[in-house]
């Protein structure tokens, strides 16, 4: 696919390949194929002067865009693994990583790197905390310097020494996923299962060449590139993202169910074929994206183990009648089954080869509790994690929670409660020590919430945490009916001020 990607960008060079758009909704190009060629060529060239070789990790921590899509082939080119660093993480969980992951050197934009320096109380505004960066290892700087970044990338050496693309298989990308701040715990890719996780969006979704297609992640881009279509990348903005879709009239569309609900909020019409996940994907939302002008609206359940692992469209999801929510039939290649206790269990040759510091498993366990129907259909049950699912944003609690307890703090748990859109809320409950003052609690517990980043709680409700068992340990369940109770106005056991933050 990337080998494809490189005959395809030096093919065309002038054609487009990466679009943005005004406040207007009109279409710019961002770059051309021929530019992140010569791009991805630069940082190449860059990254095997400065010594670094095949196996060896670079850190990235890039917003989504030319310079990241460029890093990555960059990579790809010298069999490098790279290692996608969450500026939204928060700077303790952010610093675990790097340490899991060693990278020989951290490649990050002037916007991470300030996030990190003189802007950050800027942004804590958006919910980013980074540490500082250059005191974990050696850093460069992609694109426009600012003051106080490192130094950047030399992309004048020469590039007759560029090696041939390694033969074989390899580590590709770490993608972090759960794991605590102690204990961080890593997806690593191959280059075979980068490769087949590409071909199967390409046979899911079929791109045509010359029309754009909207969407931002490395899944929708190498595709759809690959096969010749421009891709745009979506404007943050409701009102702008429906302009957006007016003007560009994509092909396809790749959006959260977050980003979906804005945009009809906003009043967006689409084109073509309209793809989600990230999150659950109701048969209402696929079915308001269809009345909204979409040709198809799918549903695409994947995970950062197993990308895509199956798809389910619009009017078979709202056919369906039984329990549970029917997430469609996996994809070729992907085997579905359940253990013993009714986990899901998939493999296929684009699942993950291993976690990070494990022995390599072929089976990807879900977390979710599934069945699967007379059809081979997976039908999800529930999630067995106690993961939170905010958004399009996996939340672990076990990787902030050991933040919470600071002194005059005897338990906390973070808990998901439903919101009345079918998202998620992240409440805090909070149990403070006998004779603690809650004003000055919550004073103190300012500074380790701001530190969570993206995954700063919703609410923070000082009450006491339910325990159940033999062994009277935290009840998740029964902390997150409570939590829903207090935030619906119904609890009694607030404690002092128990309200949303």
């Amino acid at each position: 696919m990337l080998d494809r990607l490189d005959h395809t960008l030096r093919r065309s060079p002038h054609h487009p390949a990466v679009l943005t758009t005004t406040r207007t909704g009109a279409v710019r190009v961002r770059a051309t194929r021929g530019e992140l060629a010569e791009l991805a060529d630069a940082y190449a060239a860059a990254l095997r002067a400065r010594g670094l070789t095949a196996g060896d990790t670079i850190g990235v921590a890039v917003r989504p865009g030319p310079r990241a899509l460029a890093v990555l082939l960059a990579a790809d080119r010298l069999g490098l693994r790279a290692a996608v660093l969450d500026p939204g993480a928060g700077p303790d969980v952010l610093r675990a990583r790097l340490a899991l992951a060693r990278p020989a050197l951290v490649l990050a934009d002037a916007t991470a790197q300030a996030a990190a320096g003189w802007a950050r109380p800027l942004a804590r505004r958006a919910r980013l905390a980074l540490p500082d960066l250059a005191a974990l290892g050696p850093v460069a700087t992609l694109g426009p310097r600012l003051p106080g970044c490192a130094a950047p990338l030399d992309l004048t050496a020469p590039r007759t020494a560029l090696p041939a693309r390694p033969d074989g298989d390899g580590d590709a990308a770490i993608v972090f996923t759960s794991g605590t701040t102690a204990r961080p715990r890593a997806v690593v890719h191959t280059r075979s299962s980068l490769a087949a996780g590409m071909r199967a969006v390409t046979e899911l979704v079929a791109p045509r060449a010359g029309r754009a297609v909207l969407g931002g992640t490395f899944f929708v881009l190498v595709p759809s590139l690959a096969q010749g279509a421009p891709v745009a990348l979506p404007a943050r903005p409701p009102r702008v993202l429906a302009r957006q879709l007016a003007r560009l009239r994509p092909q396809s569309t790749y959006l959260t169910p977050p980003q979906l609900r804005a945009a009809l909020g906003a009043g967006a019409r689409f084109t073509g074929g309209v793809w989600t996940g990230s999150a659950p994907a109701s048969a209402e939302l696929l079915t308001r994206v269809k009345r909204a002008g979409a040709a198809e609206a799918w549903g695409v359940y994947a995970l950062t183990e197993l990308f895509p692992a199956a798809a389910v469209e619009q009017a078979e999801k709202a056919a369906f009648t039984g329990d549970g929510d029917l997430v469609g039939t996996p994809l070729p290649g992907v085997e579905a089954r359940r253990d013993p206790d009714g986990e899901l269990l998939l493999t296929g040759p684009a699942a993950r080869h291993r976690y990070l510091g494990e022995d390599p498993d072929p089976w990807v366990r879900t977390g979710d509790r599934a069945r699967l129907d007379a059809g081979g259909r997976i039908v999800l049950e529930g999630r067995r994690k106690d993961m939170v699912l905010r958004g399009a944003e996996n939340i672990y609690p076990g990787l902030y929670e050991p933040a919470l307890h600071i002194p005059g703090v005897e338990l906390a748990l973070l808990v998901g409660v439903p919101a009345p859109d079918g998202d998620e809320r992240l409440a805090a409950l909070v149990q403070p020590a006998p004779g603690t003052d809650p004003r000055a609690l919550r004073e103190a517990l300012a500074a380790p919430l701001a530190r969570m980043g993206t995954a700063r709680p919703d609410a923070v409700l000082l009450t006491t945490v339910p325990l159940a068992g033999r062994s009277r340990k935290p009840d998740r369940a029964a902390a997150a009916s409570k939590a829903a109770a207090i935030l619906a106005g119904r609890g009694t056991d607030q404690g002092p001020r128990g309200g949303a933050r």
